[in-house]
């Protein structure tokens, strides 16, 4: 093979297409944009136009709202607590945001940390959280340990 031999795969180049050049060239007088009308003008924008009718997005009922002062919290639960005690992620004396981040049971801090009393918790711990259900607090008493919330 030559320098001079080298050429593109076949179809590799194609030559752009020449519209509404006349009858002949298969392509002409409405230049492949079919018969008249809106669609075969330029500017033409249709998405979501109904033909004049009450659009759907209008005729469907509006419900419900999102609150933009809600505040998101990573969740963790106790089973989970427990369960990093036992693997030894976590010190029982105190566990605040930071050590529940290094120890991967909340990947993101988000608004805070609300405690959840999903499963059951045996070790004596003081736990630091922004939020806390009332079951949650009383189970952590209940095993001997204190829940603090931080604003």
């Amino acid at each position: 093979m030559k320098l001079n031999e080298i050429r593109d795969n076949e179809g590799a180049r194609k030559p752009r297409k020449r519209v509404a050049r006349g009858i002949g060239s298969g392509s002409g007088k409405t230049a492949g944009r079919g018969q008249k009308g809106q669609k075969a003008r330029s500017g033409v924008a249709v998405n979501g136009f109904e033909g004049g009718q009450m659009p759907i997005y209008r005729r469907l009922p509006k419900r419900g709202f999102k609150n933009h002062f809600a505040k998101e919290f990573a969740i963790v639960n106790l089973d989970s607590i427990q369960k990093a005690l036992d693997a030894g992620k976590l010190n029982a004396e105190e566990i605040n945001i930071e050590a529940l981040l290094k120890a991967g049971l909340v990947s993101k801090e988000l608004d805070g940390v609300r405690l959840l009393a999903r499963g059951a918790i045996t070790s004596k711990i003081n736990i630091t959280v922004n939020s806390a259900s009332k079951s949650a607090v009383a189970a952590v008493e209940k095993a001997g340990g204190k829940v603090s919330l931080v604003a």
